[in-house]
């Protein structure tokens, strides 16, 4: 494999340290040299290699996207392993993790293997597989997690529901702490939101929607971070929503509990007055709460209390949106269009630099899912080249028409953005060039990735 040199470009990487001008030189599917940018002298030194021209540009470790759902099996008229991959790859993303809330549910080996296998088919973002926690995702009986781990499984989670039970809570928390791996869970009380469609307050009460508390999602939290105290797992939140939420894992953190929390683009740029009876894109789980829930959440990623940031892509076709607001399916998409948004509420209000926001889509995320160690999130020189090059002033409009992804559950669909990433290369192959996803099989429609 032939290598190339990334040149010139604003090199980022939290987990060094890194930010200054430099060229990255690539070969045999790895970083083999990080160095200050030279100009005409290191495209000498790189020999044969290809050289991409990066001024101007952020060049940083591959995204991650630790929260994703890929629909396979089972919905694939919602989106495919293939279809997913396509979509992370244009939003910048190198890596993704899919959750298990399938038909059937990931919840054997057997299973995390079939996502493996479909993935490598595509050629495109590595798609990481989290396990359920309990079989069939019910609350009621362990899964197998030793052998879904054994396998390749990188964490766990019953994500589209929570573990309710206290006691099947326990269990699952001993066995992700004996197996070294995370638990990511869904916090919902579900007696608490029965009927809630959206937050529960004055916006609810005045459109005649069932309301959402957000207690149901803190009490959740406050009640596993006293049981794991016994375990010691990686306990993390997903799709944390409320300025409770907040609160709770910052005391936490500052115990020395092994907790962490993740935010979403929603999360951060929408609120509860988004929803109407026909704008059933805005239907999230959990729902979109107020202006002060997004102000604790921003304060919360300036504080370091949360660490990761994460879409929580959630494809659904245009006839199972196209009803009312309270007969919905919960879920936007996101993959496509996450980084400007990421970078509209967090860098252009002021909040973070970019060295902070890629941290938190890099080595936070490889850090939670325990791929780190094998130099995923990070640029190491002798680790795998999976990096992403992002132009971040370019303007542009976000289409959900034109989405790779197969569903168009977009509420952010026409937003004036900034920010994009106009190269990808995962394990050394160049997947997106000049913004342009690798050549495409007119027959298969099956990706082929330049291989330079």
């Amino acid at each position: 494999m032939a290598g190339f040199l990334l040149c010139g470009g604003r090199v980022i990487d939290p987990a060094s340290g890194l930010d200054e001008t430099a060229d990255v030189l690539v070969e045999d599917g790895c970083v083999a040299a990080i160095a200050a940018h030279a100009d005409e002298r290191s495209r000498r030194s790189a020999g044969d290699a290809a050289v991409i021209d990066c001024s101007g540009k952020l060049v940083v470790p591959g995204l991650i996207d630790p929260h994703v759902h890929l629909r396979e099996p089972g919905a694939e008229h919602k989106e495919t392993i293939a279809s997913g991959a396509a979509a992370a790859i244009l939003g910048g993303f190198t890596a993704v993790c899919c959750m298990p809330n399938t038909t059937p549910a990931i919840d054997l080996p057997s299973t995390v293997e079939f996502v493996q296998m479909r993935a490598a088919m595509t050629g495109l973002a590595r798609v990481h597989v989290a396990g359920a926690a309990t079989v069939g995702r019910k609350g009621e009986q362990l899964a197998p997690m030793g052998a879904m781990a054994g396998v390749g499984a990188v964490a766990f989670t019953d994500d589209g529901d929570c573990i309710a039970s206290a006691g099947m809570m326990g269990k699952v928390l001993a066995v992700c702490a004996s197996l070294g791996k995370a638990f990511m869970q869904h916090c919902q009380d579900p007696t608490l939101t029965v009927g809630g469609v959206m937050n529960a307050g004055v916006t609810s009460a005045r459109l005649g929607l069932g309301g959402w508390p957000a207690v149901a999602e803190e009490v959740i939290i406050e009640r596993d971070v006293r049981l794991n105290r016994a375990h010691g797992c990686r306990y993390h939140v997903q799709h944390l929503s409320s300025a409770g939420s907040v609160e709770i894992v910052r005391r936490a953190r500052a115990a020395g509990e092994r907790v962490s929390a993740e935010a979403s683009p929603h999360h951060l740029l929408l609120t509860e007055e988004a929803c109407t009876h026909t704008n059933t894109h805005a239907k999230v789980n959990p729902p979109l709460r107020t202006d002060a829930d997004i102000r604790a959440i921003v304060e919360g990623i300036v504080d370091g209390t949360i660490e990761v940031l994460a879409t929580d892509h959630a494809p659904h076709s245009a006839s199972e949106k196209a009803v009312d607001f309270a007969s919905a399916p919960f879920g936007l998409i996101g993959l496509e269009c996450a980084l400007p948004l990421y970078a509209k509420a967090l860098v252009d209000r002021g909040a973070i630099g970019w060295e902070r926001l890629i941290a938190l889509l890099t080595i936070g995320p490889a850090r939670l899912l325990g791929i780190d160690e094998a130099g995923f999130g990070q640029l190491r020189v002798g680790g795998p080249a999976d990096i992403t090059v992002i132009d971040p002033n370019i303007p542009w409009t976000i289409d959900a028409q034109a989405f790779e992804s197969r569903s168009r559950n977009c509420p952010f669909d026409g937003w004036q953005v900034r920010g994009r990433a106009t190269d990808v290369i995962v394990g050394g192959r160049w997947v997106l060039r000049g913004g342009m996803l690798a050549a495409r099989s007119p027959l298969s429609r099956e990706m082929v990735a330049y291989d330079l």
